[in-house]
């Protein structure tokens, strides 16, 4: 366990300890996620390749008699109670305690008997910033109920059922990217997963080993018209693949895309398809270099993938684009914004030793333009989900 898994563990035991009295039965954590490269590709049945923070929501947890489940976090020290009745449709818990309610509600809707239980929540995920927190709560409270309860769930079907948990009781339309990655990923590695079938590889990415690291910069830009604009790029992306004939964007591939732009009358649509189709390859072509450890290599991937997001996709804000000149020109090898847009984190592939005066170049940079500072995180691939010792 790493020095800040264990501070995070060790709130959430005081916690429970604290809420409830004796000790919890155990402890699991989660990671949130970062996505190296494939953005808005997981609704087009495409690719994505993210991979595991050391960032972790821990739930210390002990079972109760009762059909029923009472649950304190830390970041609002509330409690939230639930019981029977209320996991018996979707959305009758609101609020934070609805993404607990949902993994509860989920486990039953699938016939999973699931015990009642006491969970202390608490976590290093920040919220807001893309990083999928909420993905971690509900990827932790699912490890912590099929451990209590001695429930059988492959770990393939685990991210399904999480997801679910969100979208229906919770009402938030999220892809499978982020409970795939909080549950799935390993140290060391990325996560290659094919939106389509959902199967997934691990693939290499030893930062360690090639002397780099991974510079997550939080852009501290507030969400604009995020809700709106990702149902209008997703409504963009289901019309280019209806006027083009094919189920959805990932059919089309680069090699014939000027063939497919040159069917579309629409020029926005156009430049939304190209944005899927290159990210789509992007993506696969970054695999096949980690695969074959070039990993310094994917710098002018991630590079390209965000200038598509900023001149096709147009998801990105001045924020966004003043941290990703700054890193680059400050020596990082690649650089791009992660997540669905409009706010939210840059990622830099850096050289190690050159942290420091990367995140300072970014923070001038914001300094010059008059933004709110960023903050800035170093960070290696790291573990999935975990009961923890």
């Amino acid at each position: 366990m790493t020095d800040p898994t264990r501070a995070v563990a060790d709130r959430a035991t005081a916690g429970f300890t604290t809420r409830y009295g004796g000790q919890a039965a155990g402890r699991w954590a989660a990671p949130g996620r970062v996505n190296l490269i494939g953005e808005h590709t997981d609704y087009n049945e495409g690719f994505v390749l993210p991979f595991a923070l050391p960032l972790q929501t821990v739930v210390a947890a002990d079972r109760q008699d009762a059909e029923q489940w009472t649950v304190w976090s830390e970041l609002s020290d509330e409690t939230v109670t639930f019981g029977a009745d209320d996991v018996a449709e979707a959305g009758r818990v609101t609020g934070w305690g609805a993404y607990v309610a949902g993994v509860v509600w989920a486990l039953r809707e699938a016939g999973h008997p699931v015990p009642g239980a006491r969970m202390a929540i608490a976590s290093d995920v920040p919220l807001g910033a893309g990083l999928s927190s909420s993905a971690a709560l509900e990827s932790a409270v699912l490890a912590a109920l099929l451990d209590l309860g001695g429930l059988e769930l492959p770990a393939e079907s685990q991210p399904r059922l999480a997801q679910r948990a969100e979208n229906v009781y919770v009402g938030a339309p999220t892809g499978i990217m982020d409970q795939s990655a909080s549950i799935r990923c390993q140290a060391g590695h990325a996560l290659f997963l094919d939106c389509r079938d959902e199967s997934v590889e691990q693939i290499p990415f030893d930062l360690d080993a090639a002397g780099l690291a991974v510079l997550v910069i939080d852009s501290r830009a507030p969400h604009r018209h995020a809700d709106g604009e990702y149902a209008a790029r997703r409504r963009s992306c289901e019309a280019g693949a209806a006027a083009l004939g094919v189920a959805a964007l990932r059919d089309v591939s680069v090699d014939h895309l000027d063939t497919a732009l040159a069917q579309l009358d629409d020029e926005e649509t156009r430049r939304r398809v190209r944005h899927v189709v290159t990210e789509d390859q992007r993506v696969l072509d970054t695999v096949a270099l980690l695969r074959a450890a070039r990993v310094r290599d994917i710098g002018p991937l991630l590079t390209a993938s965000h200038v598509s997001m900023r001149d096709d996709f147009e998801i990105t804000v001045p924020e966004i684009d003043t941290a990703v000149e700054a890193a680059l020109a400050a020596g990082a090898l690649g650089a791009r914004m992660t997540g669905g847009g409009f706010g939210g984190c840059v990622l830099a592939l850096i050289d190690a030793d050159r942290a420091d005066e990367v995140a300072a170049a970014v923070t001038a940079a914001y300094a010059e333009r008059g933004f709110t500072a960023p903050g800035t995180l170093t960070v290696l691939p790291s573990p999935g989900a975990t009961r923890l010792p």
